[in-house]
């Protein structure tokens, strides 16, 4: 996916085209596909123009579903392939194992030089335990590509932080300190970075104590209001809920209470938990900003309407490019989540606690449970198969 996260927060994806720095070289830029826990940008750029995601042309007075959509919520497109990016440039990027290993599966693009730079390091080269030199040069590798993108994109590049860590707070923080001196080098001012970790308690907890540094975190793999509730507590910047997801655990799963709860008041569950989430930071006044992920088609866009952000998959962009309203058709479209809609929210006693390791981990029911270890799986999987595959490429050749 391309990850639209605007700098500041409040201008995701109404960035001029003209405020993007180009890339080098003569062609077009290639994404590569991935999943949405990826959030992979890829690869061969030359010269390309950035449109914004709602121009259209039209006739005067009429615009489209996109156009009306986008002044409810921020659209995010999800990962942009070949030459659709033209329709639905990214703004932003997610820098991760799964978009190393693409880089290295296709030596063309542009990033392979700076994989290759990284693995020429002298500084990770001398390194004489493998598991430092490897854990070096993946960083050197994903601060590389991510400072190339920082200079395509006009938002946030959110660097993925090793999933094997997840389970270890301090781990994770020397991480994130390692990773965001290697950008001070390149001069990616901190500002425009964000770091992405998994909602483990462990890693919710650096995220408290990274973003009282000053450094921004994105959560994922939030699966349950309990992690939502201790995200928002501890500060994350961003906080990414899978609709899609819980909606196809339930599907062919019971026993978790959250969702069964959902289910008896006629409510699709990973709906009604990010439109909790969004009422809870809102009502309670908490920075995060909420971004809704593996939305499947336009109506879960429509019923989303007014959280913070929206991961959109190409066919549901496409469609609401493609369909145009009138004037009068363009107020019919209802805002879901606001201000309003949080104070009126209403939350029991037992949601209202200061969230800590023990309430989070007898709050998280069997979806939640499950959702994020098989995430972090893939994750860790991801990061192995980076590993093996440094091994086996270093030195590069031609550095």
């Amino acid at each position: 996916m391309s990850l639209s996260l605007q700098s500041p927060l409040s201008s995701a994806l109404s960035s001029k085209s003209s405020s993007l720095q180009k890339g080098g070289g003569g062609g077009r830029l290639r994404l590569l596909s991935g999943s949405l826990s990826s959030n992979a940008i890829f690869l061969k750029l030359h010269n390309p123009s950035f449109p914004q995601i709602r121009a259209s042309s039209l006739d005067a007075g009429a615009s489209t579903e996109l156009d009306a959509v986008s002044s409810f919520s921020e659209i995010v497109p999800d990962t942009v392939v070949f030459d659709d990016f033209q329709k639905f440039p990214p703004t932003a990027a997610t820098v991760s194992s799964s978009l190393l290993l693409g880089i290295c599966s296709l030596p063309d693009t542009i990033f392979r030089s700076a994989v290759d730079t990284a693995l020429a390091d002298s500084g990770c080269s001398g390194l004489e335990n493998d598991a430092l030199r490897l854990s070096c040069f993946a960083n050197k590798a994903l601060v590389n590509v991510g400072g190339d993108l920082s200079k395509m994109v006009p938002g946030r590049v959110s660097t993925e932080v090793d999933a094997r860590l997840a389970y270890d707070t301090h781990g994770i923080i020397r991480k994130v300190h390692d990773l965001l001196k290697l950008y001070n080098e390149i001069d990616v001012p901190h500002e425009r970075l964000l770091f992405k970790i998994p909602s483990t308690w462990q890693g919710i907890e650096a995220s408290r104590l990274l973003e009282s540094e000053g450094i921004q975190t994105h959560l994922t793999f939030v699966y349950s209001f309990a992690q939502a509730a201790a995200a928002a507590q501890a500060g994350a910047s961003v906080i990414q809920i899978f609709v899609g997801r819980l909606r196809d655990w339930s599907r062919n799963h019971s026993d978790d209470p959250e969702i069964e709860a959902a289910l008896k008041r006629g409510e699709d569950p990973g709906l009604a938990l990010a439109t909790k989430a969004y009422n809870y930071i809102h009502k309670y006044g908490y920075k995060s900003k909420l971004m809704a992920a593996a939305v499947r088609n336009k109506q879960d866009l429509f019923s989303l309407l007014g959280v913070d952000y929206i991961i959109a998959p190409l066919k549901v962009l496409q469609s609401l490019k493609e369909s145009i309203t009138t004037p009068d058709e363009k107020y019919s479209f209802v805002r879901r989540l606001s201000s309003h809609s949080a104070v009126a929210y209403s939350f029991s006693e037992e949601e209202l606690i200061k969230w800590d390791q023990l309430s989070l981990a007898s709050a998280m029911g069997p979806a939640s449970v499950e959702l994020l270890a098989a995430g972090l799986d893939g994750y860790v999987n991801q990061a192995k198969r980076v590993d093996e595959l440094f091994a086996k490429i270093w030195p590069p050749p031609n550095v």
